[in-house]
């Protein structure tokens, strides 16, 4: 089989997955192992509709924590706007600063909604306990249904899978709950060069696990609406014979302990529609990454406990690491393509957090676990493949802005496809400020022409900014801003002296320091690519599916200042322009011009291994004692390698 009938399918394109029929899809060799069929149809939703609930699930008292999240971020949003407001209308606003006062108060109040949504989550985490929405039962619960672990992949490592699925199979098997579960590798990749790389390596893994769990694979020939077709295709062909499946990325890693209790906890709770875990970010080992994994697993606790308490029953999804009851799902979250041509039209790309919100309409719950310790997953090597990667979920989230004022949609649905699509554009919005407090910087030293108050003035209005307010404001956003950083290093000295581990304090304090320095130098990086690519998004040009890259992304030095050329063009512009309004200015600019004039540079440190300094200072809990499961999965994963002729990388196709 060729790549050219692999990337275009020899029959009709296939339609709604909502029965057997529809959904049926030719398996693409040279390999094929699955169970005999057992179909469940999987209606195509319509987001205008109401949906009619038997049951209405009680949520007395959810407002409280709701309302204290968007009430402060109201009022914190409101005080920082007066002041801002009473810093530029010394006389009267001119338009240009009316319009900087809008754009800094936006971008200030996303900023503080986050923050205290951090520092609800940081009040139960402080004083020891558990901020997750579902309860399990004990662990000695028995299990009576049957969950699928599902590994939807595309151009993936086989070896790496193949050692977290043995992994993950053994764990199982030690614990007596093997006969639970099932494993199905469900490929999209294209070309027989990869497809029968990962095809031997899968026939091996289920030779090898024979006896113990059941492993299943096909590769689709069509891969169709991508990763939300191939799970939708697995549930109309299998999904009848299990109560639930588990989600998992090509990095995911969960222990068998997580898995049982997911399980658990979903028999338990009959209205359970989604359980969400929180996955930690672990084996990483460009700088990067371990910026990325010290930054998850150290402010990441308090930001996940404060979701989950204002987001009770009504969470969100972020599409693996997560138990799903499969008749829920079957019956409530069949997507319908969008109308309109790319990038807004066409199937959803941003599945996740849509499927999240088709459940809350149908009256399901959707929980989070951040608590359960066990669930990890990987990140990109580099800032460009994370900039790739951003790209296409920035198209997929602003995607959403088609379906978040559709009426069958929730409340709190409206909130999560908002504040998805807000994420990306509040990049723009940052640049947007900035772009025009320059202006404002040259306004000041009469550099460029102002405004009059009308026609009649003879004298125009000069711009003049009290630099001692200007500060006090600077301050008080600073703290805003670091609040999240600060309570995960709270947290941090209170597991230091539960363990009186006081070297493990002053790591955690200089690791904090050393990581938000870089932050604050990537975050202009970030700004300008997110923002540029909304501009394309609504531009109408698509991101494309492309294969992830997870090893070794070490950058060249050419190929990173290529990537960042227009970064350090404007970064330089804006200095020049900084300098000539005033030194203090260029000095009040200077984390913005530094991390455009020195992206070409971070982007190439962070690519490559980090140092002996770095490992230690940004060294986070799963590194300095590895969970077994992480163990186990290394070491299965390097003997699979060895097995694999021809290396143990796949082409990285497109």
């Amino acid at each position: 089989m060729d790549e050219a009938v692999n990337e275009n399918f020899p029959g009709p394109r296939p339609g709604p997955f909502e029965g057997p029929i529809a959904i049926r899809s030719d398996d693409a060799g040279p390999w094929v192992h699955v169970p005999a069929g057992a179909p469940l149809a999987m209606p195509i939703q319509d987001f205008a509709a109401r949906i009619e609930i038997a049951s209405e699930p009680r949520r007395r008292g959810y407002w409280v924590p709701r309302a204290a999240i968007f009430a402060g971020a109201a009022v914190l949003t409101a005080a920082f706007g007066y002041e801002l407001f009473s810093i530029l209308a010394f006389a009267v606003m001119t338009p240009l600063q009316f319009l900087f006062l809008v754009l800094s108060t936006l971008a200030f109040g996303w900023i503080a909604l986050g923050s205290l949504s951090g520092a609800l989550g940081f009040l139960p985490l402080f004083a020891g306990e558990k901020a997750d929405s579902i309860s399990p039962p004990p662990f000695i619960t028995p299990l009576h249904s049957r969950t699928a672990l599902l590994f939807p992949v595309y151009h993936e490592d086989p070896t790496r899978i193949a050692g977290a699925i043995e992994a993950m199979a053994d764990e199982l098997v030690t614990l007596g709950r093997q006969q639970h579960f099932d494993i199905f590798i469900l490929s999209d990749t294209r070309g027989d060069a990869d497809g029968g790389r990962e095809a031997r390596v899968y026939e091996e893994l289920q030779k090898r696990l024979r006896g113990r769990v059941e492993v299943y694979y096909r590769r689709r020939m069509d891969n169709y609406a991508r990763k939300a077709g191939n799970i939708a295709e697995w549930i109309g062909r299998f999904g009848g014979a299990y109560e639930h499946f588990i989600i998992l990325d090509g990095d995911s890693i969960m222990s068998g302990t997580v898995l049982v209790t997911l399980a658990q906890a979903m028999e338990r709770d009959e209205k359970a529609g989604l359980i969400q875990s929180v996955p930690r970010l672990v084996g990483g080992t460009s700088l990067l990454q371990h910026l990325q994994q010290f930054a998850c697993n150290t402010y990441g606790p308090s930001v996940a406990a404060g979701l989950a308490f204002w987001h009770r029953d009504q969470g969100n999804y972020w599409g693996h690491n997560a138990i799903i009851r499969t008749s829920a799902f079957a019956t409530a979250a069949g997507l319908p393509d969008l109308p309109g041509r790319k990038p807004f039209g066409g199937h959803i790309m941003s599945h996740d957090f849509v499927e999240a919100v088709l459940l809350q309409r149908a009256g399901w719950g959707v929980h989070m676990m951040p608590s359960l310790e066990g669930s990890y997953e990987g990140m990109p090597p580099n800032i460009v493949d994370v900039v790739t990667r951003d790209r296409r979920w920035a198209q997929g989230n602003l995607q959403h802005l088609a379906i978040v004022s559709q009426p069958g949609i929730t409340t709190m649905g409206r909130v999560h496809l908002g504040m998805g699509a807000v994420s990306y554009l509040i990049s723009a919005v940052w640049a947007a400020s900035l772009i025009v407090g320059l202006v404002l910087a040259l306004q000041g030293q009469q550099i460029i022409p102002s405004y009059f108050r009308d026609a009649k003035t003879l004298f125009p209005i000069w711009p003049v900014i009290d630099p001692g307010a200007a500060l006090r404001l600077f301050l008080a956003t600073l703290c805003v801003v670091l609040l999240p950083k600060g309570l995960g290093l709270l947290l941090e000295w209170k597991r230091a002296r539960r363990d009186r581990d006081p070297l493990h304090a002053i790591r955690a304090t200089i690791g904090v320091a050393y990581e938000t320095i870089y932050s604050m130098l990537i975050a202009p990086i970030l700004m300008l690519t997110q923002t540029v690519g909304s501009i394309q998004i609504f531009a109408g040009i698509d991101s494309g599916w492309k294969a992830q890259k997870r090893d070794d992304g070490r950058l060249r030095f050419t190929d990173a200042m290529m990537f960042a050329r227009w970064h350090t063009a404007i970064g330089l512009f804006v200095a020049i322009i900084a300098y000539v309004v005033s030194p203090g200015l260029l000095a009040w600019m200077a984390p913005v011009v530094l991390g455009l004039l020195l992206a070409g540079p971070v982007s190439w440190v962070t690519s490559r291994p980090a140092g002996p300094f770095s490992r230690w200072v940004l060294a986070t809990q799963e590194e300095r004692a590895p969970p077994p499961i992480l163990a186990a999965t290394a070491a299965r994963a390097n003997e699979w390698a060895k097995r694999l002729p021809h290396g143990d990388a796949l082409s990285q196709a497109a």
